[in-house]
């Protein structure tokens, strides 16, 4: 199979020798159109000249005749008139009133009698005064370009015709200097583009290659920090490499995702399965039936939590691969919000936290109650976990002109500034938050995982915070319409 860029050049070889043919054919068929402009105006000039000759040298003069007609009426080629017929270069043959030669030139005399047959047809069939007639002679290789006109006596009487044909092929023959120039010349220059062509596909070829080149190196996961350089290539390869470049950056940071997630992944789940192990162990090496419950009790919760990571990645996973359908319906969101607040209550009085709901609105969108109950009752959970006793939480539900929003603010211990960009990866928790925990606190998923679900509705989840002054966490979602 061909090389692109032997496709190339041959592509543009071919190209530029039809392109050089048809300009060729123009130049032909209108040169050919001009030149026979050209004979017909001089065969015309030609035909009148003797016309005139013929009229000229029948008035009044004694002729000696070379006709075969004497009459009154008839048409005589005297001595004299022959001698200035004999002069013209081309076929002039001149007929009397019943169409029979009276007289051939020496040109037409010097025909063999098969193209002398051809040509007396021809001019017997030429009507007077129309258009200029072609004759192909075959022995001679020659075309005629015949032009007849009427002879007519002073009264107005038609004696004969006059016909004169000329010679077209040496004037339509191309000249040598074209003809080199057609078959030489531009060939040569046709090669020569064809190798230019050539070598500049060749630096295509090898810029191509150089970033083949590149991109397989560092396609094997280890390299991605590189990046590709291709300077003083041209506009197409630059943008080519820098968009390969943005390619490689969004590469680099979806492995370094990956990474991260794997190992963070594995890492919640090491700790619930070594403390799971143990607790087995001590539930079957303890005698005491109560020490053997407690144990137990805390294997099943170490279950339930690796069973919430593990279900907490599916619906990433699934969301990633966009498997995870959103049922959406119309859902009134004051009942709904009123739910999750009751549940705060509950949640904020075991905490010591004051949970208010001070505003609401009767607002209806489009979407899945339980994703939605879901992702409320996450910020709202968060928001009572990192506030201490004493502190308080915040629910409102407003209504916009475009949106309705979901907000809930908390007096707890806050977000530093340089961490709040980062709240929403994966697995992502503030070490000043986990220090604060004298348990386990949670995966890191919640916020990612409410992320997904306010854009899957079309909408967006927000955060403000400032350390040590609370934060706030914001829903928008569009309106049902």
């Amino acid at each position: 199979m061909a090389s692109t860029r032997t496709n190339l050049t041959a592509a543009f070889v071919m190209g530029l020798a039809v392109v050089t043919a048809a300009v060729e054919l123009t130049v032909w068929t209108v040169r050919s159109s001009s030149v026979y402009s050209d004979i017909a105006r001089y065969a015309t000039s030609q035909a009148d000249l003797a016309a005139s000759l013929i009229a000229e040298s029948a008035e009044g003069a004694q002729p000696v005749v070379i006709g075969p007609d004497t009459a009154a009426q008839a048409l005589v080629i005297t001595t004299r008139l022959g001698a200035m017929l004999s002069a013209f270069p081309d076929y002039v043959t001149v007929l009397d009133r019943g169409g029979t030669p009276i007289y051939r030139s020496p040109a037409s005399l010097r025909l063999s009698s098969d193209d002398a047959t051809l040509l007396d047809e021809q001019i017997a069939n030429l009507p007077t005064g129309g258009p200029p007639g072609l004759l192909s002679l075959g022995r001679l290789d020659e075309r005629l370009l015949l032009i007849a006109r009427t002879l007519s006596r002073p009264g107005g009487m038609t004696v004969g015709r006059v016909v004169v044909g000329v010679p077209t092929v040496a004037a339509t023959r191309l000249p040598r200097q074209v003809s080199i120039v057609f078959f030489i010349v531009v060939p040569v220059m046709i090669l020569v583009a064809g190798w230019i062509a050539w070598m500049a596909f060749g630096q295509t070829a090898q810029r191509l290659a150089r970033i083949s080149h590149d991109v397989a190196a560092v396609s094997d996961g280890r390299s991605l920090h590189r990046r590709l350089s291709m300077d003083h290539a041209g506009k197409e390869f630059e943008s080519l490499v820098s968009t390969l470049n943005e390619m490689i950056e969004r590469l680099e940071t979806s492995f370094m995702g990956l990474r991260r997630f794997t190992a963070d992944a594995s890492h919640e789940l090491k700790t619930p399965l070594a403390v799971l192990r143990a607790d087995v162990e001590r539930a079957m090496t303890e005698t005491s039936h109560n020490e053997r419950l407690v144990a137990l009790e805390e294997a099943l919760h170490e279950t339930t939590r690796m069973a919430d990571l593990v279900e907490s990645l599916l619906t990433l996973a699934r969301a990633d691969e966009g498997r995870f359908d959103i049922h959406r319906e119309p859902v009134e969101l004051r009942p709904l919000v009123q739910d999750v607040y009751e549940t705060a209550l509950i949640l904020g009085e075991g905490a010591g936290v004051a949970v208010n709901f001070p505003f609401t609105a009767d607002v209806t969108v489009m979407g899945d109650p339980t994703r939605l109950r879901q992702l409320f009752l996450n910020l709202v959970t968060n928001a009572i976990k990192y506030t201490p006793a004493g502190g308080k939480v915040d629910i409102g539900l407003g209504l916009h002109p475009d949106n309705v929003t979901f907000a809930v603010r908390d007096t707890g211990i806050g977000i530093a500034a340089a961490d709040v960009p980062h709240i929403f990866e994966r697995f992502w928790r503030a070490d000043r938050v986990r220090s604060r925990m004298s348990e386990r606190g949670g995966f890191g998923l919640g916020l990612a995982i409410g992320q997904w679900i306010a854009q899957a509705h079309g909408g967006t989840l927000t955060a403000s915070s400032r350390l040590g002054r609370g934060s706030l966490f914001t829903v928008t979602l569009p309106l049902a319409r």
